[in-house]
């Protein structure tokens, strides 16, 4: 049974979908969305522990945009920042909005789930406190 959920944000759908199933392999319930419009449509039915969430989609609802709403509706949510090409001001800009992390890609796979653990525990902790 896994132990927590993680949401994956990214236009890039081979990457986004590689993620998702390396996650599921280690028994993480991971889905994978290529949009902040469908990102911000699942969420609406449902929530996810963490959310790993591309900064840079062309059209429609960027990352920023994206990573505000969830903010503001999932707020206990943990958000990993991920960019290719986004500039330190705009991943400075999602830490300010409330993003747990980031990482620049090419991401590897094991710091990647060094980040979802340490945003797990950190979501543990503040629940236990709750």
């Amino acid at each position: 049974m896994p132990t927590f959920s993680v949401l994956v944000i990214d236009d890039e759908v081979d990457f986004m979908e590689t993620v998702a199933n390396r996650l599921k392999k280690r028994n993480i319930e991971a889905l994978g969305v290529a949009s902040g419009e469908q990102a911000l449509s699942l969420l609406k039915a449902r929530a996810f522990d963490i959310v790993l969430l591309d900064i840079k989609m062309p059209g429609g609802i960027d990352g920023i945009e994206t990573l505000r709403a969830i903010r503001h509706h999932h707020p206990l949510t943990e958000v990993i920042l991920l960019t290719g090409h986004a500039s330190l001001e705009t991943s400075v800009e999602g830490m300010r909005l409330g993003a747990f992390d980031y990482l620049l890609k090419p991401v590897k796979f094991e710091d990647l789930l060094r980040k979802i653990a340490a945003a797990h525990q950190k979501q543990t902790l503040a629940a236990d406190k709750t």
